[in-house]
């Protein structure tokens, strides 16, 4: 059965029995239907006194261009601990429309551990990631149209721009304004794509709603004629903008297909955004259970260090174990093996594919000082040679692994990772940042580049080489820095797959999100509006006779 007949093949738990499970009474949370709700605000305050659980970070090797499990992974080890009667809740991160219907045709697990209802999580939801994209929009809106009644604040470079949840890059850059009107400026103009925008991440980084009014009045719209930034409170856009996110900000609860409880809220990319999810999310489901499993985008050069030093530091949160996901076929991709080939069995490109399993081990371990556990997730095409391989390397390394078969098994598929974990988190761990805020722009971006990705040096362009000067001058230099390169790498050439090579990171662009609370570094070609592949999932989604949909995996 494809994952969307398995998940409707099952009987879900009315979203009131849910929340009473965890203690939400059904006053407190606002139904979306039968099967999903938002959490009122009320609770964090009813349970702000309550102990924290346990904190379990799930990331991942390098992947490939389909992903390597990691919400699969995440939902796996809830549902096993579950099963050895642990109190747990997940907190994960919600689907973009871009993946659903570029590359990837969903984001809620799969086989038999998703969370559910997968198609309303997978496409509209609860409509936060509409209610950013209109909130980004109007600021854009009241930009233009401060501009066309006179620009009294003198705008000469707007800096702000456009979103939209889809993958299209005939947006990346256009004109606007072409309509011939009298007073009407034209200029060029860009889209993002909304998981990658500044309100994305103010929604999961802020820590109430006053926080959220706030952060967006500070978001840094241009600079007039003199150089001097202009933010949204000038615009007295963040009132309005505020009222658009209201529901947005409040956490989403569903649950996976074996009745674990499921926050999922907030959804940046962590290729170019900070790819986690919302820390309101996170630092309730900590009240709530004894262990929270939650997840960070991409590679754990990405999603687990802008987790570590960005939200970690802004939460005052740290994982009390990190879970790293690894798969045969991406050991053998980032060992030389084509895309095309790599179902095939093949010990070399084994072999030389697990440098980059052990550099992503070493940084968690060594560079940020956590208890790490490797999650081997299995594929159906996997041999028993193979995975005997994986499990004697890391053996010899001192490494422990867990194979994990979730996809077929359920929860029953990650008990043993579970019971390592309960163990693990007893542990002590060493944390520590790979950086101090009150370095400069260039030493931090310096000591992530040669401590996580291992490159030599950093090059930057004179665009860059400006703006970073421009925000030290604006007192900006002492935020966290947010690096926006390829996942298929830990160099900034997504071709560079074994980085057996010397090589540099190349920063062409350098962008201030004040409102946010960091510093974007556009790294290598990176975009921050994707592309659709040549054959897009969108092609294989539809709708059949009856209402079903169809296609979404």
């Amino acid at each position: 059965m494809t994952d969307i007949e398995i998940a409707r093949n099952t009987k879900l738990n009315k979203i009131t029995e849910i929340a009473n499970s965890i203690g939400i009474d059904e006053e407190d949370i606002e139904q979306y239907g039968k099967y999903k709700c938002k959490i009122s605000e009320k609770v964090m305050e009813k349970n702000k006194n309550k102990k924290d659980g346990k904190l379990i970070l799930v990331t991942a090797m390098s992947p490939t261009p389909l992903g390597e499990g990691k919400t699969t992974i995440s939902i796996a080890i809830a549902d096993g601990l579950k099963r050895i009667n642990k109190n747990v809740m997940l907190a994960l991160r919600e689907p973009s429309l871009g993946p659903v219907f570029g590359i990837k045709g969903g984001a809620t697990g799969g086989g038999k551990v998703q969370i559910a209802p997968m198609e309303d999580i997978n496409l509209h939801f609860t409509g936060d990631i509409h209610a950013m994209t209109a909130a980004n929009n109007l600021l854009s809106s009241l930009i233009d149209n401060h501009i066309y009644f006179g620009n009294e604040l003198g705008f000469e470079k707007v800096v702000w721009k456009r979103c939209l949840d889809l993958n299209d890059r005939q947006l990346r850059v256009v004109e606007t304004g072409l309509s011939g009107e009298k007073k009407i400026v034209p200029r060029k103009d860009k889209f993002d794509i909304t998981v990658a925008s500044e309100i994305m991440a103010i929604v999961c980084l802020s820590k109430d709603l006053k926080d959220l009014k706030e952060r967006l009045g500070n978001i840094l719209i241009g600079y007039n004629k003199k150089g001097e930034p202009i933010f949204a409170k000038q615009l007295n856009a963040q009132g309005a903008m505020t009222v658009l996110l209201k529901d947005a900000i409040k956490p989403n609860l569903v649950q996976t297909l074996e009745h674990t409880p499921a926050i999922v809220h907030g959804g940046p990319f962590a290729n170019i955004a900070h790819g986690c999810n919302s820390i309101i999310a996170t630092k309730l489901a900590l009240k709530l259970a004894d262990y929270v499993v939650t997840e960070a985008g991409f590679g754990a050069d990405l999603g687990a260090e802008k987790f570590l030093d960005i939200k970690c530091r802004k939460a005052d949160l740290k994982p009390d174990a990190v879970v790293l996901v690894a798969t045969i076929k991406a050991i053998k991709y980032h060992g030389g093996i084509e895309k095309e080939k790599i179902q095939e069995e093949n010990m070399l490109g084994l072999e030389k594919g697990m440098s980059n399993l052990y550099r992503h081990i070493d940084n968690l371990k060594n560079k940020y000082g956590l208890n790490v556990i490797v999650a081997l997730n299995r594929y159906t095409q996997d041999t028993d040679k193979e995975i005997k391989f994986v499990e004697k390397k890391l053996e010899e390394k001192g490494i422990e692994l867990s194979l994990v078969e979730g996809w077929a098994k359920g929860g029953e598929g990650a008990i043993d990772i579970a019971n390592r974990l309960v163990d693990l988190t007893k542990k002590e761990e060493n944390f520590n940042y790979i950086y101090e805020l009150e370095e400069s722009i260039k030493s931090k971006i310096k000591k992530v580049a040669t401590k996580i990705y291992g490159a030599n040096d950093i090059k930057y362009t004179d665009e860059a080489e400006k703006e970073i000067e421009k925000i030290e001058k604006m007192g900006y230099g002492n935020l966290p820095v947010c690096i926006a390169k390829t996942q298929y790498s830990f160099s900034d050439d997504p071709k560079n797959l074994e980085c057996q090579e010397n090589y540099d990171i190349h920063v062409r662009n350098v962008e201030l999100k004040a409102g946010a609370g960091f510093i974007v570094i556009l790294a290598g070609e990176i975009m921050t509006m994707p592309g659709l592949p040549k054959i897009p999932a969108a092609e294989s989604i539809d709708i059949d006779e009856n209402g079903q949909i169809v296609g979404i995996f």
